[in-house]
């Protein structure tokens, strides 16, 4: 094995993940959200910077080029896992995240099972797309469990009715809020809006793999 930066970044990326969820063990919210944000973003720009740097450099190497997309799908999953066990837009949050859970799954198996075929199938830019969607996807809900705690506007025990009623103008207050407060609630509609997107990106690119393996996947006759 070999160890340069670039391999020092994925392996510190890969261990950030779980730590995002450690924050809500250890931290009373909203100072879990904040560190799980801070460390979140700390570890999605790695993830730029490790592999330009490793071109760059010339110093891409087969434990890097394994341990990278391990990194990017443990840091989503339990980044994920963490937003439905603590966001109040949980309920809205379960069909695209298991979309994008079904599809990790599946091309995991899939390359596991081309064994060293799994080569052909190249990670795309449409991948690479759908990663960078499900990282701003997942910061910004992460900005919104803050937003929740700072301002209490879901605490408060809106529906999304009554959101959209706000933002169309029909309610100025409610409980004494404050018109500044419904940053939040674009927070929190940009966060769910984007995940969709990265969801609907994911099957995409899962469908694309499954359809350039095809050719591996025939039956001897």
């Amino acid at each position: 094995m070999t160890w340069n930066i670039p391999n020092i970044l994925t392996v510190l990326r890969l261990l950030a993940a779980p730590c995002v969820a450690v924050m809500f063990l250890y931290f009373t919210r909203p100072w879990a959200d904040w560190f799980a944000l801070l460390l979140f973003v700390s570890a999605a720009v790695t993830d730029w910077f490790d592999g330009y740097l490793a071109r760059a450099w010339k110093q891409t190497t087969k434990l890097g080029t394994m341990l990278d997309p391990i990194a990017d799908k443990a840091m989503v999953v339990i980044a994920l896992a963490v937003i439905l066990g603590y966001s109040s837009m949980s309920p809205w949050l379960v069909l695209p995240t298991t979309v994008i859970l079904f599809r990790e799954v599946f091309v995991s198996g899939l390359r596991e099972f081309l064994g060293d075929t799994a080569g052909t199938l190249k990670v795309t830019r449409l991948a690479k797309w759908k990663t960078t969607a499900q990282m701003v996807a997942i910061a910004i809900l992460f900005a919104q469990g803050v937003f929740e705690h700072y301002f209490g506007m879901f605490a408060y025990g809106m529906d999304l009715e009554l959101v959209d009623a706000i933002l169309a103008g029909e309610e100025e207050d409610l409980h004494g809020l404050h018109w500044k407060h419904v940053g939040m609630i674009w927070s929190g509609h940009a966060g769910l809006w984007l995940l969709w997107l990265a969801a609907a990106l994911t099957l995409i690119s899962g469908f694309d793999y499954f359809i350039k393996s095809m050719p591996f996947l025939k039956d001897e006759t």
